[in-house]
């Protein structure tokens, strides 16, 4: 594959076996194909995900060589969606509630 796509790395911690297949594919990859990885976590706590200090600083001199590192700080697009969602809900219902319905007639009125 020209390119590689790891998506979130460290949302949940690699097995020991799961950390060394992840070292072993940026291994044969290191300078053949280009490689992007998303991750939450600074470099200093991806030990806890790969569970060992020398594989952790095995694979980062691989991944970080011949690199552009973007840092993006801001708000969450999904958290944004999210809440953005839950407003548009809650604002349906409150109209929803706010809508009297003649038994008679059928007409909608506003409360």
């Amino acid at each position: 594959m020209k390119l590689l796509i790891i998506d979130e790395l460290g949302y949940v911690p690699l097995s020991p076996t799961g950390a060394e297949l992840l070292f072993e594919t940026f291994s044969q990859r290191y300078e053949r194909g280009s490689t992007i990885v998303t991750s939450n976590l600074p470099f200093e706590d991806w030990t806890q995900v790969l569970g060992s200090e020398r594989l952790t600083g095995a694979l980062l001199d691989r991944l970080t060589h011949h690199v552009s590192i973007l840092t993006m700080n801001g708000d969450s697009y999904r958290l944004k969606e999210s809440a953005g969602r839950r407003a548009k809900t809650r604002a349906t219902q409150n109209q929803a509630t706010a809508d009297v319905v003649d038994p008679n007639t059928g007409e909608i009125t506003k409360a």
